[in-house]
């Protein structure tokens, strides 16, 4: 029976449709989450992972939250979910395959995440770890979005987190060996059932891809929200963005770069180099109102550290990470040969894109294959945000665009419009 003639025999529009969705509600069963893609056939889906709460929900237009909301946007059930109380989404079929595998002597675990009808066709991806010590698997909503848009994703618990052996690291050639050990792992595993192979990195792992990408025979890299800067360079970047953004004029961003170039020493030489400069720094600007408000990776607690305690035992949370104060991020991008796409959020607090942009210019002038997009209005993770007047930040959801730009690039195709993005061009 046409709507037409429902409404001409007394029953409204509105009663259709709320009819229709409450038998669909009645269908509906709830039941416990279960990591997986749900969607419909108009190609909208939403992936749940598993979060320290519980189960999180991401859509593909880069909406999150957690199924434990009280809003219950997403609701789960048995092999089902339902969505905004009304749609009823089923469960995508994928392919997961479980492996363990070895770099050097360790064990890390991993997981490849397949569309079901994967073929020769299908682009492959592995993924290089942000800085966070938490493990990856069933975790992160990244690798979902990439493979409910048709692509293969081979996912692993970096050394020290979830189930992988080893101690947390960030010595980055240590990280980009473990990279190109699953990259053999995911081509092992996928064989004939992929095409084009890629590195995706976020964030820290825009360091980590690069070292990878030859030793790995990766045909392309992308790069989500990276630096071409080393950690100390990030630092201070970090340290200027922060004092800008709270108003400061450049007699005070010129004394904060004094104290970044004091901290670097210190944190490169383990402490050993600039510990007297930085007491001299502690005295004279303590009281200055913008002391407290300096973070950077590492400057602010070493400002808010007694140089004694930093001498005799450091700052324990960062003395194991092993980090290799030699790597020089210009130099590792000089020797990639493979196209690269690098993703920037434009107002990056973690990250600031300014030298980055400048680095990735200068490459691209001397030759090198690189597509740049950046997000304007998006922080660290692509995040979109409200900020209220003293500055503070609170994140909402991914900026519409970034997932499909990654995707896009991932399966080789280019020229379409993506959220707000800008594409930037070579100068």
């Amino acid at each position: 029976m046409s709507l037409l003639t429902l409404t001409a025999c007394g029953t409204s529009p509105t009663e259709v449709v709320s009819a229709s969705a409450q038998a669909t509600t009645a269908a509906f069963s709830s039941g416990p989450c279960e990591v997986g893609i749900y969607g419909e056939p108009s190609g909208r889906f939403v992936a749940i992972t598993r979060s320290q709460d519980g189960f999180s929900y991401a859509f593909e237009d880069g909406r999150i939250g957690s199924t434990e909301e009280p809003d219950e946007v997403v609701r789960c059930g048995k092999g089902s979910v339902l969505v905004n109380g009304e749609h009823v989404w089923s469960t995508i079929p994928i392919r997961v395959t479980n492996t363990r595998f070895a770099s050097g002597e360790v064990m890390l675990a991993g997981q490849l995440l397949e569309p079901a009808d994967a073929d020769g066709d299908t682009p492959l991806i592995a993924y290089a770890h942000g800085s966070e010590p938490t493990g990856w698997i069933e975790a992160v909503r990244d690798p979902y979005q990439m493979l409910g848009r048709g692509i293969s994703v081979f996912v692993f618990d970096k050394r020290g987190t979830g189930q992988s052996e080893g101690r947390y690291s960030q010595n980055f050639p240590r990280l980009a060996g473990d990279l190109v050990a699953a990259s053999m792992e995911a081509k092992r595993l996928a064989a004939g059932r992929f095409g084009r192979f890629g590195l995706v990195g976020l964030s820290q792992g825009g360091w980590v891809a690069p070292l990878a990408a030859e030793r790995s025979q990766a045909d392309f890299i992308a790069i989500g929200y990276g630096l071409v800067a080393d950690i100390r360079e990030e630092d201070a970047s970090q340290v200027q963005k922060e004092l800008r953004d709270a108003g400061y004029g450049k007699d005070v961003l010129a004394i904060a770069q004094n104290i970044t170039d004091v901290t670097a020493r210190v944190a490169s030489s383990d402490y050993k180099d600039g510990l007297d400069e930085l007491a001299a720094i502690q005295q004279q600007y303590a009281s200055e109102p913008w002391f407290q408000l300096i973070r950077g990776g590492y400057t602010g607690v070493f400002l808010n550290t007694p140089v004694e305690q930093l001498r005799q035992e450091g700052v324990p949370r960062f003395n194991d990470l092993d980090i290799d104060w030699s790597l020089e991020p210009m130099s590792v991008l000089r020797d990639v040969e493979v196209p690269q796409l690098w993703v920037l959020a434009g107002e990056d607090r973690e990250a600031p894109i300014g030298l980055t942009l400048e680095r990735l210019q200068s490459l691209r002038r001397s030759g090198s294959d690189i597509a740049i997009r950046v997000f304007p209005e998006t922080d660290h993770g692509m995040w979109e945000y409200e900020q209220s007047p003293d500055g503070m930040r609170e994140y909402f959801r991914v900026t519409p665009g970034y997932y499909d730009l990654m995707a896009d690039y991932i399966k080789g195709r280019s020229g379409r419009d993506y959220g707000r993005s800008v594409s930037v061009t070579v100068e």
